[in-house]
């Protein structure tokens, strides 16, 4: 078991990069001209979306089972992941033919489970544990204990970090060939392993650097690590930037971020839903919800980046493409484009016309409507969907709909509702 006075060195990194380097890709850091000059900075991204497994979590899976005495890694390794770590394990298990049992929250995507089975073949035995992250974790130790296998710690390992450094040593190699002095540098944070990683790295390589964490704001564990002076459990959990949803970061993580980030930053899962849709419209780029946190954080520092060199680290392109509506609803919801009403029509002929006409604004949309009209009833409640022409006219429309309906729901403001109907 590792000591806790251990910690991770820039040397730990150079190592782990060294045993890598003819394993993975290395991938590009490629100079965005779309968000450079949008936010009126040079903007540069490292594409670990274009990974093997399209993601980072190879690095660090490779790396801590391949420092595993290969006598105990032989009788097989566990790991516990939401999806990209579990891919890593499972690419290596197959490469070094050794068996693994991978544990995966209920919830992950159905194509992260795929993957896991492709890239692990006969190698790979899938155990769907626990609707989070942490209960998955747990079930995948008891395993360990009861079968006497290796823990492939998912972020909670100085292996396993340095292993997601690498990426920083890529980095600064690509930015020195390009002649890049990074002013700033913006990483997702889900365990804190990459950030661990990578902010080793680069404050020993580039300590002018700015170094900024970025978590989805329902899911801040590293926050409240920072605030409660240790790693502590969420008591509410938001999955769905299922990448970096997890309930409590380690103690190797929490003690390595807090010794060299700069600072943190938490960004609203509306708002990754804004960057995941403008990334794959405007570049191409086909980023999951975790892989879009570092550039969805641009927009809350456009002010701070302004006639700077950024870098952004996509950590991860493994989204399913059955997620995509979910995505635009949830980026229609937080722009306040789309709203969702229960409103009461008078049961008569032309009560619906009346509506459109004198609520609407012209250029106003109706996206959902469910009525069935109600026997010996003067009232019938009607669930309608309204998708905004111009969000500056909310206002008016919600005083509209109160003087037909003193009695409306907004659903937005009655999530169960909402989460029941819609």
């Amino acid at each position: 078991m590792q000591t806790r006075t251990v910690k991770l060195t820039e040397t730990d990194v150079q190592n782990a990069y060294q045993v890598l380097k003819p394993i993975v890709k290395h991938t590009p850091l490629a100079y965005s001209r779309y968000l450079s000059e949008r936010y009126h900075a040079k903007v540069y991204l490292k594409r670990e979306d274009q990974q093997l497994v399209r993601s980072f979590k190879l690095r660090g899976a490779y790396y801590a089972i391949s420092q595993t005495p290969e006598g105990t890694r032989k009788a097989g390794v566990v790991c516990a992941s939401a999806g990209n770590h579990a891919q890593g394990v499972a690419w290596t298990c197959n490469k070094m033919k050794i068996q693994a049992t991978i544990f995966m929250p209920t919830t992950t995507p159905t194509q992260k489970v795929n993957q896991v089975k492709y890239f692990g073949g006969d190698y790979a035995n899938i155990k769907l544990v626990g609707d989070t992250f942490d209960e998955s974790a747990d079930a995948a130790l008891t395993f360990c204990q009861d079968n006497g296998q290796t823990f492939i710690a998912p972020f909670d390992n100085l292996n396993t970090m340095a292993g997601q450094g690498s990426i920083g040593v890529e980095i600064f190699e690509d930015a020195n060939q390009q002649h890049l002095t990074i002013d700033k540098l913006f990483v997702a944070i889900g365990g804190g392993g990459l950030l661990s990683g990578i902010s080793t790295y680069a404050k020993a390589k580039s300590p002018s650097t700015e170094i900024i964490g970025v978590e989805p704001s329902g899911a801040a564990s590293m926050k409240a690590a920072f605030d409660a002076g240790k790693p502590v459990a969420l008591h509410t959990l938001d999955t769905f930037v299922d990448g970096a949803a997890v309930k409590k970061v380690g103690e190797l993580t929490y003690a390595t971020c807090r010794a060299n980030v700069d600072r943190l930053c938490q960004i609203p899962e509306g708002q990754v839903c804004n960057t995941i849709l403008d990334l794959y419209s405007k570049t191409a780029i086909v980023a999951e919800p975790a892989g879009a946190l570092s550039v969805a954080a641009l927009e809350a520092n456009k002010e701070q980046i302004a006639g700077q060199t950024v870098v952004c680290v996509i950590s991860g392109g493994n989204n399913d493409i059955n997620r995509m509506q979910e995505i635009e609803e949830r980026s229609l919801l937080y722009n306040q484009q789309q709203h969702y009403f229960i409103v009461n029509f008078a049961q008569r002929a032309g009560a619906l016309r009346e509506f459109v006409n004198h609520v609407l604004n012209a250029d106003d949309d109706i996206t959902k409507f469910e009525y069935t009209k109600k026997v010996n009833s003067t009232m019938g409640p009607c669930l309608i969907g309204i998708r905004l022409g111009n969000v500056a006219n909310l206002n008016q429309l919600l005083e509209r709909i109160k003087a037909f309906d003193p009695h409306y729901i907004n659903l937005q403001e009655n999530q169960m509702l909402y989460r029941m109907l819609v």
